[in-house]
């Protein structure tokens, strides 16, 4: 039996155009409304079927504000079976506060009986595209760190359980075989995150959600400002009006070689 810890963010939700804040310190998401990456969603269906397999328990936690409790929710909703809730405003915390605030949850649930065997984070911040958070996780915990998996396996093995983690690396498909307790990264892609049902969600519901103080002053990520590219710049040709832009179509496919000749 292996317990699991998921950890999510409340992120704009940036599938169309990105604003940034009047600072330039963060992503506007008041207009396009908040959810969480994609990396968390495959996290928290990770988490989800490595603790339905060994019969342990999934926890997913946040940092941020009270909104913040929506994607603790529908986490919830889709499996997780507990939630931790650090309140606190979300921009105020680098990639080293986010690091000590998950250690700190992961030593106080082990001293009330509550280990995490596994960490699992989404490769990046979706809104400020931090990959920091997982290594020095690893490191204050003193737990060995695989980054960018697409899938984790939970077996047991002589030496007591590992995780199994599959990614991508330079040269194609990579297998890591750790020694629980570790910590992984999830980059999307492995596997397909299921989304909340209504029942699901109604359950949810229901689920008392540990909150908790952060434990110590954020120090920040020193960010200076965040800046967007130009956009990329385009054009039109009008090649005609109805049937005498026919032959103009043609020189075109011809052209991109689409036309057998």
């Amino acid at each position: 039996m292996a317990d699991v810890l998921v950890c999510v963010k409340r992120v704009p939700d940036i599938t169309e155009e990105v604003v940034l804040s009047e600072d330039g310190l963060s992503v506007d998401g008041r207009r396009s409304g908040f959810t969480m990456s994609a990396h968390e969603e495959c996290a928290v269906e990770l988490a989800v079927q490595a603790t339905a397999a060994s019969g342990g328990q999934a926890t997913v936690m946040t940092i941020g504000d009270a909104e913040a409790v929506e994607q603790l929710r529908n986490a919830l909703a889709v499996g997780c079976t507990a939630a931790t809730h650090v309140l606190g405003e979300p921009f105020a915390f680098g990639p080293a506060d986010v690091a000590s605030e998950i250690a700190a949850v992961v030593r106080d649930h082990e001293a009330e009986g509550r280990s995490h065997d596994l960490v699992l984070l989404g490769n990046d911040a979706a809104d400020s595209g931090d990959f920091q958070v997982g290594i020095r996780l690893a490191y204050e915990l003193g737990r060995p760190v695989v980054n960018g998996a697409s899938t984790v396996v939970i077996e047991d093995s002589p030496e007591g359980p590992v995780v199994v983690a599959v990614g991508e690396g330079p040269e194609g498909q990579e297998t890591y075989r750790v020694t629980l307790p570790a910590v992984v990264t999830i980059r999307e892609g492995g596997v397909e995150p299921r989304y909340p049902s209504v029942p699901g969600r109604l359950k949810a519901k229901k689920v008392p959600i540990e909150e908790r103080q952060p434990v110590a002053e954020p120090k920040g990520g020193g960010r200076v400002k965040m800046t967007l590219p130009p956009p990329t710049p385009s054009a039109v040709t009008i090649l005609g009006e109805g049937p005498a832009a026919a032959s103009a179509v043609v020189d075109v496919f011809e052209k991109l070689g689409v036309l057998a000749k």
